[in-house]
């Protein structure tokens, strides 16, 4: 029988993994919009701002997710498991709800370059 401190331990060592450092991800995230040759040339959010705040977002979720899990194994009467539960069941679901938008965009991208 697999127990809830199991599903965490798993959960937590998934969420660890997939988790980057909010410098890597905005020094990756910078190489990209420069080898895309991305530039803001009109004021207000474009369509790249809104997806790097998407990324940035589901990056943090992720982040804040590990960091509770490792507050429950430092000091476990500091943090509520229910708090730790909630977190790694929001960054699961950003994380998911990222790799569906992704794979519609390259979907409907592929859509319009065969269709010619």
């Amino acid at each position: 029988m697999i127990s809830s401190l199991d599903l965490l331990r798993y959960n937590a060592s998934t969420t660890a993994s997939n988790a980057v450092s909010s410098t890597q991800l905005s020094k990756a995230l910078e190489k990209i919009k420069d080898g895309l040759g991305i530039t803001n040339t009109e004021e207000g959010k474009s369509f790249d701002n809104y997806l790097l705040d998407a990324i940035s977002y589901v990056n943090d979720s992720q982040n804040k997710s590990s960091a509770l899990f490792e507050q429950v194994i430092i000091d476990p009467d500091s943090v509520d498991a229910h708090d730790v539960t909630i977190a790694m069941a929001e960054a699961n679901l950003s994380l998911s709800l990222a790799q569906a938008v992704i794979d519609r965009m390259i979907k409907g991208w592929s859509e319009i370059t065969t269709t010619r």
